[in-house]
């Protein structure tokens, strides 16, 4: 099992295509604020970026950069240069049509990719929510997996092919893939108590594969530590430390956010939703339901399909 994989298909992780930028001489631009994570791919040239409450950071040609939702920075030439503010217009234009945004005072010498990653938020297992504020992948560090994907992006954009727009669709989420992979091995201890903690502990981490691959399943924590061939006492100590809750709380939620993807996406019945997340009373599970998300399950579906029905 996945855990990763299976995080990001029920939490409806998606990447959009942002304006590609091309700046040169004097510029700055500040970073829009929305609830979606944002990815600079610098592609050639370098450029400064000064997050709120961080230091300034140089980034050169192959270097990736993913920013929490909310996070407030300015990308430029150098730190403290004059900030141009962005036509709407033109960002709209260049998202439609993939056409680059010029900022500077000289011809062009710093290319860059952005991407948003944006995500269902009433879903209470989050990936994209347990990042640090900043995650900085060098080129030519060994993730050659990222490099080789930014090159196809930019490859993709400065030559459109046959099917351009499905190739973009598909590399701007095989992009955070690879920003994951390339940071989390070496610096998973810094996420401990996140959901992100699981890749720092390989006890825990098999522990969620088991709970994912079966949920429906009656785990204990006695049959979940015999299956992982640790003591109970050590996953009782282990998994709440690396993800920040006890096993039993992890596996409800779970539950409940499988259940809340069955009702977006199908037209199963609530009891048959019930039966497949692990609850043998539909009662329980509706209260449960409404509990983790606010109302229950046929009033959250006829909610849900509303919205997105308008969006």
């Amino acid at each position: 099992m996945d855990v990763v994989s299976d995080v990001l298909r029920v939490t409806g992780v998606r990447g959009t295509l942002g304006a590609r930028v091309e700046a040169g001489g004097r510029w700055a631009v500040a970073g829009e604020e929305g609830s979606a994570a944002g990815l600079h791919a610098i592609t050639a040239g370098e450029a400064w970026l000064t997050p709120a409450e961080h230091p300034p950071l140089r980034l050169r040609a192959g270097d990736v950069v993913l920013l929490a939702a909310g996070v407030r920075y300015v990308l430029g030439d150098a730190p403290g240069s004059p900030v141009t503010a962005c036509d709407p217009a033109e960002l709209t234009r260049s998202r439609r049509t993939g056409q680059p945004v010029r900022f500077g005072t000289e011809a062009p010498d710093t290319r860059i990719i952005t991407i948003a990653y944006d995500c269902d938020p009433t879903v209470r297992t989050q990936l994209l929510f347990a990042l640090p504020e900043l995650m900085h992948v060098r080129g030519g560090t060994g993730a050659d997996g990222l490099d080789g994907t930014v090159r196809m992006l930019h490859d993709e954009l400065a030559h459109p092919q046959l099917a351009t727009t499905a190739v973009l669709a598909s590399l701007v989420d095989i992009v955070l893939i690879q920003v994951l992979r390339a940071w989390l091995p070496t610096r998973a201890g810094e996420r401990r108590g996140t959901w992100l903690g699981m890749m720092g502990d390989p006890v825990v981490h098999r522990a969620l594969q088991h709970l994912h691959a079966d949920p429906a399943r009656r785990w204990t924590t006695e049959a979940l530590a015999a299956a992982v061939a640790v003591s109970r006492s050590t996953l009782t100590r282990r998994f709440p430390a690396a993800v920040g809750q006890g096993p039993a709380t992890y596996l409800t939620q779970w539950r409940l956010d499988l259940a809340a993807r069955r009702l977006t996406t199908t037209d199963q019945s609530v009891e048959s939703i019930a039966a497949a997340v692990g609850y043998h009373s539909v009662p329980a599970f509706s209260r449960a339901f409404a509990r983790s998300h606010g109302a229950a399950p046929g009033r959250y579906r006829t909610m849900r399909r509303r919205y997105d029905n308008v969006s």
